[in-house]
This record gives C-alpha cells, sequence and structure tokens, in this order.
C-alpha cells in the first residue's frame, strides 16, 4: 500500500463521513447555513470540487495512526471529522482575520456572505468538532476514552486559538524573536496535526510510549509544514496555492523567511520600514532570497521533517504497511507546492 492507494480508499469514506455530520447537524430549515458550511468544505458552489476540498491531511492522519497501531479505521471516523471540522472552523476564521477574500482558488465564505455571517457559520462549525467527537462511544469506545478524547481536542484548540492570537499579535510589533516565532506556530499549526496522531493512539490498543512518539511525529510535522507554509506565502506560484502573490508580505506576517531577512540584511530592512503594494511584492522577495532566507527555510523544513521521521520510527520500530504510509505522508507534505 502507498499513499496514493490510501488516500483513494479512505478520502470518499472521510468526505461521505463529513457530509453526512453536517446533515445531521445542522437543521434542514437552515438551508443558507447549511450552503455556507458545504461550499466552505468545497462540495457546493462555483469551483466545488477536490481542490476547493483541500488535502483533508487532518482526518487522514487519525486513520492512519489508528491503523498503524492496529486499530480499525471505521471506528476513529468520528475523531477524523471532529479535527477536520475544527481546522476548516478556523480556516472559516482566518479569513476573516487575515482580510482574505480567496481561498483555494475561490471566494471565501466572509466574501461572499459577509463577515458576521462568516463568523456564525465558523462558530457552528466549531460545535460541530464536539459534536462529532461525542459519537466515539457510538462507535464502540468507552466513556471515559471519550472523555479523554475531547480534553485532547480542548487542550488543542486552546493552542491553536494562542496561536493565531500570536499570528496577528506579531504583525504590528516589531521585536518578534524566532522563539517567539516558534512558540507561535507550535500552537497555530503543529497542535492540531500533533492532536490528530495522538488521537490514533489513543483510540487504538498502543502502548503509551508508541502514543507519545505518535504524538511528537505530529508536532515535528505540523512546524515542517508551517515552515513549508511560509516559503509558499512568498515564493509560491498563486496559480497553483489559489492565495495571492506574495500575501505573506503584503500582510506583513512575520514568518520565518521574513525574520530571517529582518535578522540579516539591511536592505531588506529598508525595504520592510515603507510602505509597499502587491507590485513591490517580487524586489521584496528577490532581496530575502538573496540574504539566503528562502534557503534557510528550505533547510529548515528538512531538518524537522527528520526529526518527524526519527519520532516515527521510535513509534514503530518494527514499520508495518500504514506506518509505512505515515512516512511517506510527512515527505510529501514538506515537498508540497500549495
Amino acid at each position: 500500500m502507498n499513499l496514493k492507494n490510501y488516500m483513494a480508499d479512505r478520502l470518499p469514506v472521510i468526505e461521505e463521513n463529513l457530509q453526512s455530520a453536517l446533515s445531521q447537524i445542522v437543521p434542514a430549515d437552515y438551508p443558507e447555513l447549511r450552503e455556507m458550511l458545504a461550499y466552505h468544505m468545497g462540495w457546493v458552489g462555483e469551483g466545488a470540487g477536490p481542490r476547493a476540498q483541500g488535502k483533508r491531511i487532518r482526518p487522514l492522519l487519525v486513520l492512519l495512526s489508528a491503523e498503524a497501531c492496529g486499530d480499525e479505521w471505521r471506528r476513529v471516523l468520528p475523531a477524523a471529522a471532529s479535527v477536520s471540522f475544527l481546522h476548516n472552523f478556523s480556516l472559516i476564521h482566518d479569513d476573516i482575520e487575515d482580510n482574505s477574500d480567496t481561498r483555494r482558488g475561490r471566494p471565501t465564505v466572509w466574501a461572499k456572505w459577509g463577515m458576521p455571517q462568516a463568523l456564525n457559520s465558523g462558530d457552528l462549525m466549531f460545535s460541530m468538532a464536539y459534536a462529532c467527537m461525542m459519537r466515539l462511544q457510538e462507535n464502540g469506545h468507552s466513556a471515559d476514552t471519550t472523555l479523554q478524547a475531547l480534553r485532547l481536542l480542548q487542550h488543542t484548540i486552546q493552542e491553536l486559538v494562542q496561536g493565531q492570537y500570536l499570528d496577528m499579535a506579531f504583525e504590528t510589533r516589531q521585536d518578534v524573536s524566532g522563539q517567539a516565532y516558534w512558540q507561535m506556530i507550535n500552537g497555530k499549526t503543529a497542535a492540531l496535526l500533533s492532536c490528530c496522531c495522538a488521537l490514533g493512539g489513543l483510540l487504538s490498543p498502543a502502548e503509551d510510549a508508541c502514543r507519545t512518539s505518535l504524538a511528537q511525529y505530529g508536532r515535528a510535522l505540523g512546524l515542517a509544514f508551517q515552515v513549508v507554509d511560509d516559503w509558499l506565502g512568498i515564493w509560491g506560484d498563486p496559480a497553483v496555492t489559489g492565495k495571492a502573490v506574495g500575501i505573506d508580505l503584503t500582510s506583513r506576517k512575520k514568518t520565518i523567511p521574513i525574520l530571517y531577512g529582518l535578522e540579516n540584511s539591511a536592505e531588506f530592512n529598508r525595504a520592510w520600514a515603507e510602505e509597499f503594494t502587491e507590485a513591490d511584492v517580487p524586489r521584496l522577495a528577490q532581496l530575502l532570497k538573496d540574504a539566503g532566507a528562502q534557503h534557510h527555510t528550505e533547510t529548515l523544513a528538512e531538518d524537522l521533517t527528520r526529526q518527524a521521521l526519527d519520532s516515527l520510527a521510535l513509534a514503530f520500530p518494527q514499520p508495518n504497511q500504514h506506518s509505512e504510509v505515515l512516512r511517506e505522508l510527512a515527505l510529501t507534505l514538506t515537498r508540497r507546492d500549495r
């Protein structure tokens, strides 16, 4: 089994499960509310389809981690749906906070329905994460295990929101350190990927040491994933990423390449201190590249990927077909172009 075959087999079931959960949780007499959520999930509207749906990495991580630990994947589908809805809640609110009017190549929810209703739809999706997790007992998990899963979800939400808070706060701060950056992405991105892997271990018959290493794999993978995202936020192709050119520069995000440029290039510092527009992005991106920021970011992503794979090897000293897919997934995510 490889990643491509695994995704071809599991993704249709994940999608069906998510659609079923939405239709069961959101009353039919709120059709526009259903439409907003279904639109954001990529199921309806212009451009609906696999690209608009996203990669569904988080639910895949839950299933893969559980299977690598010897469990049956359908038993953990409620947890997979939970993390997927939590992730998508964060995206709806992120788009509002970042004033981003496109995601995955099409208008965001707030751009179509306005910010107040987008906030309502995001809040409802947030509640759906809890509603799905509480269905674990229907799939044969004990009340105690379900409660542990809910506690893990709650702790992850706190980390996620704290990370998003720092991400926004950094836009107007001039004293952002490297340590503060790692604190931010640890919450904003890595916490949820770690949660996904930890849930797979928690809901399976895995030993504690295996569960701990799985969570560490997810954490390092999340850090690597965000570092690659930082790279794409400056040098990615908008036609591929579905985001505006140099979005992290125009929104003045304090990402790894930008922090590196501020620390190592007087010319970039001068340019950054001035007012600039999207038309200036190519020049700023080149200044960062000349300063070595692009290479530095790529090296960090490679180092973090190795850390993730080392933790995976600790979790499964004797690899199995599903742990090998987890390995392939890590390599694929950190060498992506969107």
